[in-house]
């Protein structure tokens, strides 16, 4: 007997009904906070770009920074960074360079940028994901990055799926049904055949940069022309016993007529975890910007990661809410929350 995920009969993890929304959300996040007195931000950014256009390989700019805010206010210090700069074909791994560099970095070259890139990255440099850095943030988010870069074209392209052949785009929207909570089954985000409706909600957001604060991002750098930017910020500060979270995320696209960047997933994570930073102790989603307007249903089920060992957050997730439980921009949120408790030990 096939076991039908709770989601596909409208039912949360913990058995409520899941919520239901009128259209897509459409809240742009704005810029980013001021860092707190006595705090600690790790920011990051993935930045594609196509030289010989949108069929060509994909060259991808990765950065990621940890900074310390004194407890007096005072200018960040610089905890660590790293920088990679990645060539993919069609979501395989070319090539990847970093900075500072690493042995066995090389070893990724013809990885597939999917779920098996995690293993290859464990067996290639198996410190990094241990040590919480910030380049294995960044490697961990080449597998959502590289699937979700090319939606930046849309902005652009009328047809932006017309340079593929028909059996291309089919095989492409093809077993979209039941991979997330937004494309659960008898969602309206599906059309024909469990395709996914062509027609996203997307929304013009502000810079994350906060003009009161230009340090509190590593320098995000105006690619020009058609550019796709993944960009996380993670802040981490001590606070009535507890160690608070206040987490973004945000896939963006540049516009053709050079204004605001057009964002397709934005997320806010809140959450708070007990003093030693080794458990999560509360969590909470709020939707910036969404394609569908099932999407926002995913923020209900993260109740079901409440007492988990952040450590343990980046394979937890996967398996607590995984296809229909789950939404792949949310999950990756939440699992990013893994290197809390390194960026935790910075504060005093």
């Amino acid at each position: 007997m096939i076991e039908v995920e709770p989601a596909a009969r409208g039912l949360s993890l913990a058995g409520a009904p899941l919520p239901r929304f009128e259209r897509a959300p459409s809240n742009p996040m704005g810029v980013s906070p001021l860092r707190r007195p006595g705090s600690v931000r790790r920011t990051s950014s993935i930045d594609a770009t196509w030289p010989e256009g949108r069929d060509g390989v994909g060259v991808f700019a990765a950065d990621a920074r940890d900074i310390l805010t004194p407890a007096d206010g005072g200018a960040p210090v610089v905890l660590a960074q790293d920088h990679a700069d990645v060539l993919a074909d069609h979501r395989v791994i070319r090539s990847v360079a970093s900075m500072p560099p690493r042995d066995g970095l090389d070893r990724l070259s013809g990885a597939r940028a999917g779920g098996y890139l995690r293993a290859a990255i464990d067996e290639a440099l198996p410190g990094e994901r241990t040590n919480g850095t910030p380049l294995y943030l960044l490697l961990d988010d080449l597998a959502g990055a590289t699937l979700v870069a090319g939606w930046a074209w849309s902005r652009w392209t009328e047809d932006w799926l017309s340079a593929r052949t028909p059996e291309e785009v089919a095989a492409h929207m093809a077993n979209m049904e039941g991979i997330c909570i937004g494309f659960r089954p008898g969602s309206a985000a599906l059309g024909l055949e469990g395709s996914p409706r062509p027609e996203q909600n997307a929304t013009r957001v502000p810079p994350l940069v906060n003009p009161a604060d230009p340090d509190g991002w590593h320098p995000l750098i105006d690619r020009g022309g058609v550019n796709f930017r993944r960009a996380r910020r993670i802040d981490v500060w001590r606070q009535d016993g507890l160690v608070h979270i206040d987490s973004a995320f945000q896939d963006s696209a540049s516009a053709p007529d050079g204004g605001d960047r057009i964002a397709v997933h934005e997320y806010r994570l809140l959450a708070t975890a007990d003093a030693d930073a080794t458990t999560l102790l509360s969590a909470q989603a709020i939707p910036g910007t969404l394609p569908y307007a099932e999407c926002p249903a995913a923020p209900t089920n993260l109740a079901a990661m409440v007492g988990t060992p952040l450590a343990e957050l980046r394979y937890a997730v996967l398996v607590t809410l995984r296809k229909t439980a789950g939404c792949t921009h949310l999950n990756d949120a939440m699992r990013a929350l893994a290197e809390v408790p390194m960026l935790a030990a910075s504060l005093a």
